[in-house]
């Protein structure tokens, strides 16, 4: 198992800044190929165009991937099409957005399934946001959120690859922090949120926390003996054990 969960960060979408790519680089890394095959999974974003090119623009201009996408917003692919390029891919990278939505789309597809096979063959699932939501039991998401309640945050059930709930832009969005302490009342285990451009790296039973932009953090959140705790997670060029970090 290869993942590589991100809590947000500037890729070129809306600006020309990028500030994930000491995380990109890590993602290349773990594929262990040279030249890897990356297929980007913009389900969340409903395939956004702009979204699209930054991807392209800093995995195949910058790092040596070579891109291909997946749409399913708009689009009706056969199952078919959808395993084979799946299967060829090195790095299945899956996009920001609303998670509710795209976790039904992979639903309905049969996505959920090929991912997983995917990850047992060796394939790094990675992504930011929505994308890092993807591969835990829950997540602290905004899919929910309207004009009028544009601070509306409701827990999402991901792929359950790791048994834990996690909460990304927990620096940026301030109403997460306080969201993210009343929803692990009802929730069991602990929750992971990251800091923008910081990841949670997993290699099998191991993980370790990536920046790319000095001081961001990832923290272990959870509720012991009816008080809440929030333990810092520095990054770390070490490997440690998974396990004990997702029990508490």
């Amino acid at each position: 198992m290869k993942i590589v969960a991100i809590g947000g960060g500037e890729i070129g979408r809306f600006k020309t800044t990028v500030n994930t790519t000491i995380i990109d680089r890590e993602i290349v890394r773990l594929s262990g190929k040279k030249t890897p095959r990356l297929l980007f999974v913009p389900t969340a974003s409903a395939g956004c165009d702009e979204y699209c090119a930054a991807i392209y623009r800093q995995f195949s201009k910058k790092l040596g991937c070579k891109v291909d996408i997946l749409l399913l917003v708009n689009t009706d692919p056969e199952q078919k099409i959808i395993k084979e390029r799946m299967a060829k891919a090195d790095i299945i990278y899956v996009g920001e957005g609303n998670t509710l939505k795209m976790m039904r789309y992979w639903q309905k597809y049969g996505v959920d399934q090929v991912i997983i096979d995917a990850m047992r063959r060796g394939a790094v699932l990675c992504g930011s946001s929505a994308g890092s939501i993807a591969w835990f039991n829950w997540g602290n998401s905004d899919s929910m959120k309207t004009k009028k309640n544009p601070k509306k945050l409701i827990r999402v059930t991901g792929l359950g690859l790791l048994d834990a709930l996690i909460c990304p832009h927990y620096d940026t969005e301030k109403h997460r922090r306080a969201s993210l302490k009343e929803m692990m009342k009802n929730t069991k285990g602990v929750a992971i949120a990251l800091e923008e451009c910081c990841a949670f790296v997993v290699v099998d039973k191991e993980y370790r926390i990536v920046a790319s932009i000095k001081d961001h953090k990832a923290y272990r959140v959870y509720w012991k003996n009816g008080e809440f705790i929030e333990e810092e997670i520095a990054p770390s060029e070490k490997f440690a054990p998974l396990h004990s970090l997702l029990t508490n």
